[in-house]
């Protein structure tokens, strides 16, 4: 036990610990309006960069901001190690940095990138890409892999399944979130999208799913077929247009296991891994909350469901 492990472990148990948790979450989603669930937004760790005059949409990119700061402060404290489980658990906010690049060369414009510092593994160079072309080029260099073709679907799509191979194989802590969160994807975009996978994207859902359930002729054989790993995520769930439950079910459970190991004494990579997890948590069902107040608690029987 290093005495940067030391030091890291406790900053990360600390962030954990002052996140704005579930009850602060439900004080937004039952506010009678969004201004008066942003002001309750302002006493908590997302008040970093927020308006409260703002429309849902900018609070909301207000809280991934915030958290994008957090994780990056969270990273800071680690030795190496922890750094860089941070920085693949952080591996969304380079794919939406992505997105949003292929968006803008297609003439659509966009919000600014997530500033992501020591967050980013390729983003410097996806970032001066001037065609998908140059976009997949860049990604076949570095650790995201080719994936295997030019269009914005087959990118993201890839680009996810590379982040949840890579999760499963160098964080055992959180191999069983990334096999569930890579069961999820594929079932959207195989069977609720009606697209295929493509190049190392099915090498990457063959190793967490299984090649059984990556051949599966159907929505119902894949959820039989998909390796023990990742069943979990699609328990219940018996056509693809109720993915969607199944995928807000995905954070509770990866909070409880997170939870649990911020609960221990170790001093190592799982606290790390489990205070990220929290913060990311924390910052969906906070979003979720502001979705509901902007719907003036239409949403709210949603969100509880959700939620719970």
């Amino acid at each position: 036990m290093g005495t940067g492990w030391v030091a890291g472990v406790t900053r990360a148990r600390a962030m954990a610990a002052g996140r704005a948790g579930p009850d602060t979450a439900r004080a937004l989603a039952t506010a009678t309006s969004l201004s008066d669930s942003l002001r309750v937004l302002a006493s908590t760790p997302y008040r970093r960069g927020l308006d409260v005059e703002a429309e849902a949409a900018a609070a909301q990119r207000a809280v991934f901001d915030a958290l994008v700061w957090q994780l990056r402060v969270l990273a800071g404290w680690q030795p190496r190690p922890g750094a860089a489980a941070v920085r693949l658990l952080a591996s969304g906010f380079e794919i939406a940095n992505t997105r949003n690049r292929l968006r803008a060369l297609a003439g659509s414009p966009q919000p600014p990138p997530y500033r992501l510092g020591a967050l980013s593994t390729a983003w410097p160079r996806l970032s001066r890409a001037t065609s998908p072309a140059e976009v997949r080029a860049v990604l076949a260099s570095s650790q995201w892999g080719d994936p295997g073709a030019e269009t914005p679907a087959a990118v993201i799509t890839g680009m996810c399944l590379s982040a949840a191979a890579r999760t499963a194989a160098n964080l055992p802590p959180a191999a069983r979130w990334a096999a569930g969160d890579a069961a999820l994807l594929v079932a959207r975009e195989v069977y609720l999208m009606s697209r295929r996978l493509t190049g190392a994207a099915t090498r990457d859902a063959v190793r967490l799913l299984g090649t059984a359930a990556v051949r599966a002729p159907s929505f119902g054989d894949f959820r039989t077929r998909l390796s023990p790993a990742a069943r979990w995520a699609l328990a219940g769930v018996e056509r693809p247009e109720d993915l969607w439950r199944a995928e807000a079910r995905w954070w509770p459970t990866v909070e409880r296991d997170a939870l649990s190991m911020l609960s221990g004494a170790r001093f190592d990579v799982s606290p790390v891994v489990g205070a990220a997890a929290v913060l990311s948590t924390d910052a969906w069902r906070v979003r979720a909350g502001l979705e509901c107040a902007a719907h003036g608690g239409l949403a709210r029987e949603v969100f509880d469901e959700l939620v719970g």
